[in-house]
Formats: structure tokens, sequence, C-alpha cells
């Protein structure tokens, strides 16, 4: 039974819903300390996320206890705050990456625990709230609910215009947002406006050739894509193509290097690593999927852009330690590069594959 006992709350505290803010009726068993307003909303919070941090709510909404001396009180809130921080955190990249695999409704109470960790570490009108209500906004554009959506990006909006210190890095994602709003909207030139500062502002904080950037160029290009505007798309689907290749690459060469040398390393072990988080590998695979399915429409046109994107894949899964799809895409690409590339580029995919079923095969531990 998880139904509030009114008397069993401690004096003070907040009984209102996790997810929505209505008055609440039921708490989470577990932690004791999360209030909701039915059933419903209790299921959504703990699919979302609640159940990856149940237990390290308890100690940031329980009364901190009483401390001998003032440098105990202070440490005592400097681990309060650097909890909260972490939580800040671990929210928001799983609230990403919901977004990146496309679950709208799963994203949202993520995202609303980060918002509100930020407004407790940050204060009401921080510029560090502005990711927060971006996620929101984003996962509402992926709801249908365009006004909720122009709400968050009205605030996120007015929290920029007042700061004085806004990074360039947030800048390029209220843009980003903005972009997407319109292009919901159908408003493709106002769309273009916002990602044509996205990839501005991402250039300034990232650089123009860094996967942060490649996001701008990547929606500029469906839109693009949308107006059968097929060369402008081309371009900037090769360009996201090749910085993901490059980052990728780079960390799968590294990886090779490390492992050829390890025999002088007293036996110690290199695992794969995309040197990503869930979010960014999310992104990653959702950004390189869609562009494989535009290029293999296309594919006897173009199939040495095809073959990029299926090995880029596959590195990637390689990275993820996902050998059986890593295989099937280089798989795929080695079939294409067989048919349509040169003897080289064959070999270099050839050699690709046997690293991938080898360990398919022997996975390193």
């Amino acid at each position: 039974m998880n139904v509030i006992y009114p008397l069993a709350v401690p004096k003070g505290r907040r009984l209102c819903c996790e997810v929505c803010e209505a008055p609440a009726e039921r708490v989470c068993t577990a932690c004791t300390v999360t209030y909701y307003c039915g059933p419903v909303h209790q299921k959504a919070d703990w699919g979302s996320i609640h159940e990856k941090i149940c237990q390290l709510l308890i100690p940031l909404r329980t009364t901190m206890p009483f401390y001998n001396s003032e440098e105990e009180r202070q440490h005592g809130l400097q681990q309060l705050q650097k909890r909260q921080k972490h939580l800040i955190e671990f929210c928001y990249t799983v609230a990403q990456k919901y977004l990146f695999e496309g679950k709208h409704e799963d994203a949202v109470p993520a995202a609303l625990h980060s918002l509100r960790f930020r407004m407790s570490v940050h204060g009401l009108s921080s510029v560090e709230l502005v990711p927060a209500y971006l996620l929101l906004a984003e996962a509402s554009l992926g709801l249908g609910r365009i006004v909720q959506a122009e709400e968050y990006l009205s605030q996120a909006r007015w929290t920029v215009l007042k700061s004085t210190n806004c990074s360039n890095a947030t800048h390029s994602l209220l843009h980003r947002n903005l972009g997407l709003l319109y292009i919901a909207k159908d408003n493709h030139e106002e769309a273009r406006y916002h990602l044509a500062n996205d990839i501005y502002f991402a250039s300034c904080a990232f650089g123009t050739e860094d996967i942060r950037t490649s996001g701008g160029y990547f929606h500029l290009a469906n839109i693009f894509h949308g107006l059968s505007k097929m060369e402008l798309a081309d371009t900037l689907y090769t360009k996201v193509s090749e910085i993901w290749h490059t980052y990728l690459n780079g960390h799968y060469q590294t990886l090779l290097r490390a492992r050829s040398q390890q025999t002088d390393l007293l036996g110690k072990q290199f695992v794969n690593d995309t040197g990503l988080d869930e979010a960014q590998e999310a992104e990653a695979i959702r950004i390189l999927t869609s562009i494989l399915s535009i290029r293999e429409s296309t594919s006897s046109k173009t199939p040495q852009k095809t073959v990029l994107v299926l090995k880029t894949l596959s590195i990637l899964y390689y990275l993820m330690l996902e050998t059986s799809k890593a295989k099937e895409h280089a798989m795929r690409a080695l079939s294409l590069a067989e048919e349509y590339l040169s003897v080289q580029e064959q070999r270099v995919i050839q050699e690709l594959l046997t690293i991938i079923s080898t360990e398919e095969e022997q996975p390193i531990t």
C-alpha cells in the first residue's frame, strides 16, 4: 500500500506530484520521499527515471542531521550539493537518450528531475536551467504538444536574454530547439535561420568539424531534403557522415594501436570505448541510421557515400561492443564496396570485418 498518511509525513514537506505538481495522494514506499497524484504518474516516473535514482533521493529530501561544528556543516552542505549536481547530469543524460531513441513520453519525468535539481542548486532564473527547458521543449514537440513546447522555449529564451554569461554551447542548443519548433510548424525560413545560428554558436564553442556541431548540419539537411533541394541536402549529409567517421575512426585506430602494444604493457587490457555518453551514442545511431536510409534509396548513384555511412555505423557498434550489429553493417559495406569501390577501399573494410568477426568468436574481457 502506498497511499499517503498525512500524520506520518514530516512537518513542512510539500505534498505534490513529482510529475505534474498536483496534490499528491500516493508515496513511493521504497524511498518514502517522492509523491504522486495517482498510479499513472507514479508508473511513468518509475519507468523513466525514479527506479534509477530512488535511493539517491533520500538524503536530498530528508532533514539534514545536526552537526557539531561549522566545518562539519559546510562539509555536509558540500556533499549535498555534489549529489544534486550528479543527479542533474544523470537525469539530463537519461532524458537526452530517451529523446534520441524517440521515447518522448519517457523523457519528460527525467527532464523534470533535471530541471528541479537545477533550480535547487542554481536558483529560479539561472541560465543553468536552460538545457532542461530545452529537453522538455523537445519532448513536447515529439509528443505533438506544440503550445507546451513554445512555453518551455519562451522560458529558455527569456532566461538566455537576461543572462550576461550565457555560453556559446547554450546559445547553440536554444537555436537548435527553436529550429525544430519551426520545422514542426512548417516554417522553413525561420527554421533555417535558427539552425544556421545553431551551427554558428556550436562552431564557436566546439569547432566546425565537431560531432556536437553536426546536429545542426543534420537538421538543416533534413529541411533541404524535405524541400527537394537534394544537392544542398546531400552536401550536408556528407559533411555529417564525415564528421562522425573521423571521430569514431580516430577512437577505433587508437584502440588498435593500443592493443598492438599491449604485450609490452604487462598484459594490460584495452576495452572498446566510443568516448561518448549513452545519450551521444543514441544520437549517433539516430543520425547515421537516418542518413543511411536516405543513402540506400540512391546507393546506385553514390555508392561510396553509402559505404561511408555503413562503415561508420559498423565502427560505432563495434566500439559499443555490439558485435553482431557491427558485423552486419561491415558485411553490407563490403558487399557494396566489392561492386563499386577500389581494391584498397575494400581491403580497409575487410580488415574491419575480420577484427569484428574475431572478437565475436572470442570476446575481449
